[in-house]
């Protein structure tokens, strides 16, 4: 295992630690605990929105705290959820008088976590709703998870509703945004690598030199197969035949987020959204925003995950307010 780190035990802490080094002017962390929140928080009179997961896919989700995204995240240890007691020190820490919404990836420790958090929240008297992201259209009931897995479009769920909460949305508006979001995205990936989480000390699958893996989680979970690698072209083909035929975007108007999972180069993301959009418009799907980097990643897997949302006029002025984050800017 080749990886820059102190101690295979502290990754986390440290990671955080620096996290809040390099962002101070956006994030801070709460004594004691793996919870960011933002500067500001607690902001009153506005919905304060919170998620999180294991770590290991930086910048989610720390990177999305700030103005017009999430008031808080919490990190587990390296693709393991976050306890309960965690997440309840992040939605006590961020409640501004108007409520809590919990976004959650479909991971089954993810949502049962989150849900206890939120069952003890309520006892103190703050409200609290959450929605469950399960963008993957890859497969259904994986390792991790009953129903499909919540990958990369949960970035577009986080600006969305983040934007409907800055806009002073009640707690079950910005919740009805949210899972408007959630409906109307639809993901799926592909890795040429695995990953190795530190405390293993080794990779998470075994692949070939010359194989890729299609559908994989951002875990590493299986996909729907291995096969001998193809050109960007054709691997945006299958990525993006999967996502069209799986929900109804021809003659639609879409946002588009082509996601690396870690070690892929921005050449080679850009070149699969070349592709994307000229599949895309030969579908007569008009691209109406492009986002292309690394968003949610798996440690140092190489891979790509392409994300689509299905656009209307709400959904387009929420997209477009402006948000400032560690990794997310928008002005």
């Amino acid at each position: 295992m080749k990886k820059i780190i102190n101690d295979r035990d502290r990754v986390v802490e440290e990671m955080l630690q620096g996290m809040v080094k390099a962002h101070p002017e956006f994030i801070k962390r709460l004594e004691g605990s793996n919870v960011v929140v933002r500067k500001d928080a607690p902001v009153k009179g506005k919905v304060a929105l919170i998620s999180g997961g294991g770590s290991g896919h930086e910048p989610s989700h720390g990177g999305f705290v700030g103005l017009g995204m999430l008031d808080g995240a919490v990190a587990g240890e390296v693709f393991t959820s976050p306890t309960p007691e965690e997440v309840y020190k992040g939605i006590k820490a961020v409640d501004g008088g108007k409520g809590v919404l919990l976004i959650i990836k479909n991971y089954t420790g993810d949502v049962m976590n989150f849900e206890m958090a939120a069952e003890m929240a309520e006892l103190e008297g703050i409200k609290v709703e959450k929605v469950i992201v399960n963008d993957d259209v890859a497969v259904e009931d994986s390792t991790y998870t009953v129903g499909r897995r919540g990958i990369a479009g949960t970035i577009l769920v986080h600006k969305i509703a983040g934007a409907a909460a800055e806009r002073g949305l009640d707690l079950l508006e910005v919740k009805r945004v949210a899972e408007k979001a959630i409906e109307n995205v639809r993901s799926m990936g592909m890795s040429l690598t695995p990953c190795i989480v530190p405390a293993a000390g080794k990779p998470s699958f075994e692949i070939g030199e010359d194989e890729m893996e299609i559908g994989l989680g951002i875990h590493g979970e299986p996909g729907t197969h291995k096969e001998k690698i193809k050109t960007a072209r054709e691997i945006t083909t299958i990525l993006l035949d999967r996502i069209i035929r799986d929900k109804r975007f021809v003659n639609e108007e879409v946002a588009v987020l082509v996601n690396g999972l870690g070690g892929t180069p921005l050449m080679e993301l850009y070149i699969v959204n070349r592709e994307a959009h000229k599949i895309l418009e030969d579908n007569g799907i008009k691209v109406y925003k492009t986002l292309v980097g690394n968003y949610m990643t798996s440690l140092e897997m190489a891979g790509v995950s392409i994300s689509l949302l299905k656009l209307d006029e709400e959904l387009k002025g929420l997209l477009d307010d402006r948000a400032n984050t560690p990794a997310f800017k928008q002005i």
